[in-house]
């Protein structure tokens, strides 16, 4: 029978087994070079990585001589960013943008799925809120989300997903993911882990809330932001939205 491991966050983030193996199942992080670029673009010196997970942009940008805050729920996770190389680097909070010490950031990013992860619509705007707020007057916000349209969702099968990993100092490890119901904008999954090496079975269940466009532009003006610009993922194109806004006002500092 699996494990199922209930909590506020998702098992695949949140418990010590899995979060170690996330950056061996999920090696390509090419869907954060745009972000690397946009801290550039921006001049960020002083970033906050909203969902910051495993670190690993937190980390590059720390290379490039950037002052990181990186924030997650998943303690779990956290551990394995701060033992990476580099992971003294970056001040590491453990909770979310709702609750930050004050912070003024050049840049605040949400990657890959972190935007979507916050279903609740009044923690959403406590997100947007806090993320605002830790920003200096002038400072951009940046994160994606997967357009709705596309309805990436029905790829999310058994047939479609399944594979088989070699991690080192683990064994195989055989994942996939399914869908286990789709209720307007949330749409729930299950991701399923079998460790060879010891027979043990662990899922992971997480929601996803798609937004569309126009809601997003709303909900940005309604929380203060002026949105700069709508872009298209380089690594997924015609299927996310990127969205670049800023904090209005002039930085005397």
């Amino acid at each position: 029978m699996a494990d199922e491991v209930d909590g506020t966050v998702a098992a695949e983030f949140g418990h010590p087994r899995l979060a170690a193996l996330y950056d061996a199942l999920d090696p390509d992080r090419g869907d954060l070079d745009p972000y690397l670029r946009m801290a550039e673009e921006f001049g960020a010196r002083r970033v906050l990585d909203i969902g910051c997970g495993t670190g690993v942009f937190a980390l590059l940008l720390a290379a490039r001589g950037v002052d990181v805050v990186g924030v997650d729920p998943a303690e779990a996770s956290l551990d394995v960013a701060r033992a990476k190389p580099g992971g003294d680097r970056v001040r590491w909070l453990h909770g979310d943008a709702t609750a930050l010490p004050p912070l003024r950031v050049d840049l605040a990013t949400m990657t890959a799925n972190v935007a979507q992860q916050i279903t609740d619509p009044d923690a959403w705007r406590e997100t947007l809120r806090g993320a605002r707020e830790a920003l200096r007057p002038g400072g951009h916000l940046v994160f994606e989300t997967r357009d709705p349209a596309r309805r990436a969702w029905e790829d999310w099968n058994r047939e479609a997903t399944h594979g088989v990993t070699e991690v080192p100092g683990v064994g195989a490890v055989e994942s996939w993911v399914e869908v286990t119901e789709v209720n307007g904008p949330l749409v729930s999954f299950r991701w399923t882990y079998v460790f060879t090496a010891d027979g043990e079975v662990l899922t992971s269940d997480s929601t996803l809330r798609f937004r569309d466009r126009a809601e997003v532009e709303a909900e940005l003006a309604a929380g203060g932001y002026v949105l700069d610009a709508v872009r298209d993922a380089p690594d997924r194109p015609g299927r996310e939205l990127v969205f670049v806004a800023h904090r209005p006002g002039e930085d005397r500092d």
